[in-house]
């Protein structure tokens, strides 16, 4: 479905529910429009980077064409990590904690939504625990775990890198929220499925992996992915524990050399892992609404 424009007649608009990409810089007058928006962010950009007093020392400061390279390489003499070693950490946590987070997750929503009686500590427990990883600041439980399992004397537990705390604190904090995501995708599968389910005389965990699982985690994929995308950003709080990824490299150059171009490094480094991901789950979100339109 479309709307004629009344100035050009072979120009349609779509209207608001046909696919994003389709009501987006439609013919001359939006690719005008959108090109003159550009060039107006980008002279105000240049602006202020060139024509303001402070300018010279914004771009010399956060922009130093020596000191970014420096900040990638590092300098060992210097005492200066490299912001190129430190992103590797920043992956594999996040990697890992991914996987763990999903694994836990579905676990903790799997017995939160079970009716079995011999469940019930369990379900308290469960609910308990999301209730307090969700109002904990990520931050407070990150120093908590940090600090706090290797003052326990523990052999194994008490003996880990900062890294691997970052990555328990992560894991216990997203496993909270992911949980609940994914028990409010089970319960978006319609009555229906499951009267069905019973009637074939599933057993209840043949109901869960079989018909529930399998609609739900289709329902939650885009926020699961949002989620996971603030979780790739918040591997950054493990530099509070000491951990050397590429925020706690970028503060020691900064400490170092008297200037910032290694933190606007890193942002560099998220912005660049995480659009990709973005522009992925918006893909995902665009197709699944239109799937939906088709259906209705």
């Amino acid at each position: 479905m479309s709307l004629r424009t009344d100035e050009d007649p072979s120009v349609t608009t779509p209207n608001f529910f046909a696919p994003r990409h389709r009501r987006i810089l439609v013919g001359r007058r939006g690719l005008v429009a959108s090109t003159l928006s550009s060039l107006v962010l980008v002279a105000a950009i240049a602006c202020a980077l060139f024509l303001t007093p402070g300018g010279a020392t914004v771009r010399y400061t956060f922009f130093n064409g020596h000191d970014l390279w420096l900040a990638w390489i590092g300098d060992p003499k210097l005492g200066l990590n490299a912001l190129r070693d430190g992103i590797v950490t920043n992956i594999w946590m996040f990697l890992l904690s991914e996987v763990l987070v999903l694994f836990f997750a579905l676990g903790i929503a799997w017995v939160r939504i079970s009716q079995t009686p011999v469940l019930w500590p369990f379900r308290v427990l469960a609910t308990a625990y999301t209730d307090v990883m969700r109002g904990v600041p990520l931050i407070l439980t990150m120093l908590l775990i940090g600090f706090g399992l290797p003052e326990l004397n523990f052999p194994v537990i008490s003996t880990q890198s900062p890294s691997v705390y970052g990555v328990v604190a992560l894991t216990m904090c997203y496993s909270a929220y992911v949980a609940e995501v994914i028990r409010a995708g089970i319960f978006s599968v319609p009555n229906g499925q499951l009267l069905a389910a019973r009637s074939l005389g599933l057993t209840q965990v043949s109901t869960m992996r079989r018909v529930i699982l399998p609609q739900a985690i289709r329902n939650v994929i885009p926020p699961l992915l949002n989620d996971f995308i603030s979780l790739q950003k918040d591997t950054a709080i493990v530099s509070v524990l000491g951990a050397v990824e590429v925020v706690r490299a970028a503060q020691i150059f900064s400490s170092t050399e008297f200037n910032e171009s290694g933190l606007v490094l890193a942002a560099i480094f998220f912005i660049v892992l995480t659009i990709p991901m973005t522009r992925f789950t918006d893909r995902l979100i665009a197709r699944d609404r239109a799937r939906r339109l088709v259906n209705e």
